[in-house]
């Protein structure tokens, strides 16, 4: 009589795979996740940037003059959206829980109010306005 040989696996081998998929899910995910926060912060960066290069360029064009600010949420010259120097005003989301996420531009006092704060015609100076800290705990105003 042959004895015919089995094929698949047997539990324990099962059990043995999915215990090492396992592992590597429990150390792929929180690293997978931190990238995700560093992404959100790098787009916060380049949109920090643009309104930066925005304010510089208007700087050169007028020989040295600011874009001058009309209201608290109303910028003249290089922050208007639709203008030569910015299409829009980008909105800021920054990637932390309870925080803010907002294209709206103030002012009046650097705080932790939300969106972008513009120092107006004297300095010429664009930061984020909130007084959280990024992944490197540097403080979002200070970048």
């Amino acid at each position: 009589m042959k004895r015919v040989a089995k094929e698949g696996f047997t539990l324990i081998e099962l059990m043995i795979v999915v215990a090492i998929i396992g592992i590597l899910a429990a150390i792929a995910i929180p690293k997978f996740a931190d990238l995700i926060t560093k992404s959100k912060e790098s787009a916060a960066k380049g949109s920090l940037g643009s309104l930066r290069s925005a304010v510089s360029i208007y700087y050169s064009d007028n020989e040295g003059i600011f874009p001058a600010s009309a209201a608290a949420t109303d910028l003249a010259g290089a922050l208007t959206p639709g203008n030569k120097y910015l299409d829009s005003i980008p909105a800021i989301a920054i990637p932390k829980p309870g925080l803010h996420q907002s294209n709206t531009t103030v002012v009046t006092a650097l705080g932790d109010a939300s969106g972008w704060y513009y120092t107006g015609s004297a300095l010429g100076q664009v930061y984020i306005n909130c007084t959280h800290v990024d992944t490197k705990t540097s403080t979002w105003t200070f970048w």
